[in-house]
């Protein structure tokens, strides 16, 4: 028969895990919402906080200040200690690779980029990818001897989304084997526009939103679900692949396998290409932006017209899924109301119209470093990111 010091232990870890699993998912929290998410009460909360200061688990920072402070101490939130461990972020996008380095309490200390060459392998994504590290790293001091665990966004459907125990498509094993090798830690890995989707609902435009639907639109388009605070992936890591709906099933072959896929006509190369056959001849998708943002009126009218196809797609998605803000990420987001207007447009004419609902529809916050910053939150979320040495004492 167990002590009662034995059960008052467990149920102290118990309550610690609790404290520990909130911080590492939400970041820096007050007392009082600590209490909220963990149920415990007041005194045992206090008691537990106080007990893991002093161990070094979690430390105490100022609040930010809004607006003018008021009269009285500034308050104060609990955070995970920033010197708990170390975790990176990367997203292999088309042509470039993006990089962010954080701390178990949520705090981006780096980030950078590198190109990678039209039609590039990904041997040599892999390699840049390790480069990019280096690159920064060094630049930025920052030293890896903490290094928990590294996130890897990726194009494409996921398998499984958590290496070593999943596995990764085939195409990629040589990015994670080189980055394994290099810096010695597990690599987990997940579709990059979902992962930018939870980026933004742990940093950006939907933070803490519970039902959020994101789509980012680029070269390509891709989306993610978050639904009761939980991403969505899918019985087959296909989740959120808003792309690859099919708008004409006898229209043109997509990658996919299907035909008429969204993306096939308002993917950045897509609109390069009717550009094009318009006479108007554009560098890449940079340039394509700059001359919507000049308002050249044809490519104004198709991009506003590729937008009022996405809101289509989004409307039906906002009828099965229900939720509060729609996030729309990628270069064409920078165009405004010129997208924004087209989509909203759509959902409000198109998704249960008669129904007193607002659903919001707003430009991403994390720009370009939304997917590696995702991969990090893919850490922070669903992979054990605190060392066990900060961890209570397993009796």
């Amino acid at each position: 028969m167990a002590k009662p010091t034995d059960a008052l232990q467990r149920l102290r870890r118990v309550h610690e895990d609790a404290v520990l699993d909130a911080l590492r998912s939400s970041g820096a929290l007050s007392r009082t919402e600590l209490i909220n998410r963990t149920g415990l009460s007041r005194t045992t909360l206090f008691a537990i906080i106080s007990e893991m200061v002093e161990r070094g688990a979690v430390v105490e920072i100022e609040a930010p200040v809004s607006g003018a402070r008021g009269r009285g101490r500034p308050a104060t939130l609990v955070a995970l200690s920033p010197e708990a461990g170390q975790l990176i972020g990367l997203d292999l996008a088309r042509h470039r690779v993006h990089l962010a380095v954080a701390n178990v309490s949520h705090q981006i200390i780096a980030t950078g980029m590198e190109d990678v060459p039209e039609g590039a392998g990904v041997t040599e994504q892999a390699e840049a990818a390790v480069r990019l590290i280096r690159r920064v790293i060094e630049e930025r001091g920052v030293r890896l001897g903490a290094l928990e665990a590294i996130g890897l966004g990726l194009v494409g459907v996921m398998d499984d989304p958590v290496l070593p125990a999943g596995i990764v498509p085939a195409r990629y094993t040589p990015v994670t084997e080189l980055l394994e090798r290099e810096f010695g830690v597990r690599v987990a890995v997940d579709n990059n526009a979902r992962l930018a989707a939870l980026a933004e609902n742990t940093w950006g435009a939907a933070r803490s939103v519970d039902d959020m639907v994101y789509v980012r639109w680029s070269v390509g388009v891709g989306g993610g679900f978050i639904v009761g605070g939980r991403l969505v992936r899918g019985a087959h890591g296909a989740a959120g692949e808003i792309g690859h709906v099919s708008l004409d099933p006898a229209g043109p072959p997509c990658h996919c396998g299907s035909r008429g896929c969204l993306e096939r006509r308002i993917g950045g190369r897509a609109l390069l290409e009717s550009c094009a056959a318009r006479g108007i001849l554009l560098a890449g998708l940079d340039a394509l932006v700059a001359a919507a943002q000049d308002r050249v009126p044809e490519v104004c009218e198709l991009i506003s017209a590729a937008a009022a196809d996405l809101g289509r797609i989004l409307a039906d998605t906002v009828v099965q899924l229900d939720p509060e803000r729609v996030v729309v990420g990628g270069e064409f987001a920078s165009l405004g109301s010129l997208v924004l207007g087209p989509i909203r447009a759509a959902i409000a004419r198109l998704s249960l119209p008669n129904s007193p609902r607002a659903i919001e529809v707003i430009p991403a916050d994390l720009g370009a470093n939304a997917s590696a910053m995702g991969a990090i939150a893919l850490l922070l979320h669903e992979e054990p990111a605190i060392p066990a040495h900060l961890r209570p004492a397993r009796d």
